[in-house]
């Protein structure tokens, strides 16, 4: 008798879709050793780059190229002059993969740093083409013209991080952007990222960072979403190397760095991106157009079903793990990938919107595969997946029935703080709502909580500050300031984060800046905007001056960091409701040796405000109110706090632990040790 997955034993709702669940298992199985064979790996099989591509070898170069449509390929570059020269003309391979083209030059036939591109015929036309497996490609700054770089150099680099082990207990992850994360208006680098942005991070207290938009894209604006060459660095931040040194430096200060990585799709673009590199559309994509253009995002959906296109991406996953230390990877648009629809305008109110057939099996199996392939290279590497329909088992372990995630994004929290904000006004957010909105996931299914990722940044919506706030973060700010918009906006905004924060079970995130309330949108050089890099860029100072509030929220960040920190596997650590009471707007909650208050009234404060809790004495260790924090002090958290026993609550083993509540504040107290009363 086959083993029952654990999946299914977990959660009998499943039952009826056992068939469904139990064959896409035995699908991952089946194609793994269809490519692997009965004794070798997925890392073995996941080499592609090792293989295509332009390679220095032993007397000379080796290029090869897999074109199954073209008529003749010749690269011509610096090297040629841009000319067709027989001694750079491919020559198909035979025997092995069908289409592989390739030639093998001298060691003079090119130098490191020349530009060079493919030149490719097919029946009927013919275009100068990028490599699909070229490792460095360059913009030119006057034409604008990309081109492949031959990026060889003699001596590999040095990396000194070899006992770094990424720390998950819990994941507190900094998204970044290396473009937009300095002061100047411009394009930052990996290297002023490293040296200004690092440091701070650090000091803040976060072990990870994420990082969109590595993988060459020739948009700016896309935000690195619209991807033309996988397995290159986008070169407008810095070369490869500057990228190694950057993480090889997360490294030393224990930051993991996990990649943003883009395979739900690729760009368009035909003379960058390998959407017709050898004159077909369907090399790597769908053939049927209407599968082949994702409707929303103007942009080309691959073809999970082909295996040449499992050989590209699993590689790719190997190629940034190996070449660059990627600790691992946030999936893009992996809804997208699961649905034949993208997912778009589905509602998923019941489990049979993930079993009725309108799911992509070839992409879940990808999907599962890639989850293996890279825990086989690097046990501890952590993958993450942006998945908002709450697919079961997305992020279980294979073994155990899943798709092999650590962590799916708790995508839906974002959306009821906007929601929250936009719709409800202050005296009508209730506490049992809140909490049900944080808490309310799959037990066995590990998930990264935020408030607001990049995606709320961008021009057409708003940050939670800015939501708060808005226009009078421009005029009242200074400290001392007290116009009641901004006391509001401050109090609930480290509330928010806070309450977000606490109830993780998993991880936490949060996007540059926003730390400290960073006050305005992202908006990339566009023709709307007069190609300005104002809003492309991140306001330091603001948090830097001792005259500006921002630092309060800056300061309140690290604090509630580290006091999560400082508690190894906090998010392990089972959450105990307390209290919640609607009418009082007060939640309160116990997670190890702290409880988390939260008193959500705008106008209601309480003296001697019982919750239950277990019998002890209790000391303040944060309070939003501190004036450290930009509060108001009305929190003495010099004051060590008793239960009183009630016979009504005995048996339930709590007894009152009573509390002054200022309005639109939150505390946390720690439980001491055991230890005699007064």
């Amino acid at each position: 008798m086959a083993r029952k997955l654990n999946i299914l034993k977990n959660d009998p709702w499943l039952a009826p879709y056992a068939p469904a669940i139990e064959g896409r298992h035995n699908d991952v199985l089946r194609k793994e050793r269809e490519l692997t064979g009965e004794s070798g790996s997925l890392s073995d099989f996941a080499n592609a780059h090792k293989y295509f591509g332009l390679h220095r070898v032993r007397g000379g170069w080796v290029f090869r190229e897999w074109a199954p449509n073209a008529t003749s390929i010749c690269l011509t570059g610096d090297f040629s002059g841009w000319k067709e020269l027989p001694e750079y003309t491919l020559h198909p391979v035979e025997g092995g993969m069908p289409g592989v083209w390739e030639v093998k030059m001298p060691v003079d036939a090119i130098k490191n740093g020349q530009l060079y591109k493919m030149l490719v015929k097919w029946p009927g036309g013919k275009g100068e083409r990028i490599p699909a497996y070229a490792t460095h490609v360059v913009q030119d700054p006057d034409t604008h013209i990309f081109s492949a770089q031959v990026w060889a150099p003699k001596t590999a680099f040095k990396w000194t991080d070899a006992a770094f082990v990424p720390d998950t207990a819990p994941l507190l992850i900094y998204e970044c952007h290396i473009g937009m994360a300095q002061e100047k208006e411009g394009v930052g680098t990996y290297d002023e990222f490293r040296t200004n942005v690092l440091p701070r991070i650090a000091a803040d207290g976060y072990n990870a960072i994420q990082i969109m938009a590595i993988q060459e894209h020739p948009y700016y604006g896309s935000f690195g979403y619209h991807v033309s060459n996988f397995f290159a660095a986008s070169s407008r931040f810095g070369t490869p190397e500057e990228l190694k040194k950057l993480i090889d430096e997360a490294h030393s200060k224990g930051i993991a760095v996990i990649m943003d990585i883009v395979h739900s799709h690729a760009v368009k673009n035909e003379n960058e991106g390998i959407g017709v590199l050898d004159g077909s559309p369907d090399l790597y994509f769908h053939s049927d157009r209407s599968r082949r253009e994702h409707p929303a995002w103007d942009s080309l959906c691959f073809d999970y079903g082909k295996n040449e296109v499992l050989h590209f991406l699993l590689s790719n996953c190997k190629y940034w793990l190996e070449e660059y230390h990627f600790d691992g990877f946030r999936f893009d648009g992996v809804t997208s990938m699961l649905y034949y629809d993208h997912g778009l305008g589905k509602a998923f109110g019941s489990y049979g919107d993930y079993y009725d057939g309108g799911q992509d099996a070839d992409a879940i199996t990808y999907l599962t595969l890639a989850n293996l392939l890279i825990h086989q290279i690097k046990p501890a590497a952590i993958t993450i997946a942006e998945e908002m329909s709450g697919m079961p088992g997305l992020a279980l372990p294979f073994r155990d029935g899943g798709i092999g995630f650590d962590y799916r994004m708790a995508m839906g929290i974002p959306d009821y703080w906007i929601k929250t904000l936009k719709e409800k006004k202050d005296e009508d957010w209730h506490p049992t709502s809140i909490f049900w909105e944080l808490t309310n996931r799959r037990a066995d299914e590990k998930t990264i909580s935020y408030v607001e990722s990049h995606d709320q940044a961008l021009v057409g919506d708003k940050t939670v500050i800015f939501r708060l706030i808005d226009a009078k973060m421009y005029w009242h700010m200074m400290v001392g300031d007290n116009d009641a918009d901004v006391t509001r906006g401050i109090a609930l905004h480290k509330m928010i984060r806070l309450v977000t924060l606490s109830t993780i079970n998993g991880g936490y995130l949060n996007f540059m800046g926003n730390e400290f309330g960073h006050p305005e949108w992202i908006d990339f050089p566009r023709e709307g905007n007069g190609w300005s890099y104002k809003y492309a860029r991140r306001q330091w100072d603001l948090v830097d001056r001792d005259d500006l509030q921002y630092r309060y929220l800056n300061a309140f960040d690290n604090a509630m960091i580290e006091l999560v920190s400082r508690r190894h596997n906090f998010q392990a650590k089972a959450i105990r409701k307390l209290w919640e009471k609607d009418d009082d707007q007060v939640l309160a909650f116990m997670r190890g040796d702290l409880i988390f208050v939260f008193n959500f009234s705008p106008t209601k404060s309480y003296q001697d405000y019982g919750i239950l809790a277990p019998g002890g004495v209790y000391s303040v260790v944060l309070s939003s109110d501190n004036p450290d924090f930009g509060g108001f002090g009305n929190i003495d958290q010099s004051v060590e706090h008793f239960t009183k026993p009630d016979p009504l609550f005995a048996p339930a083993g709590v007894e009152r632990l009573m509390l002054y509540l200022p309005a639109r504040t939150a505390m946390v107290l720690r439980k001491h040790p055991a230890r005699r009363k007064r």
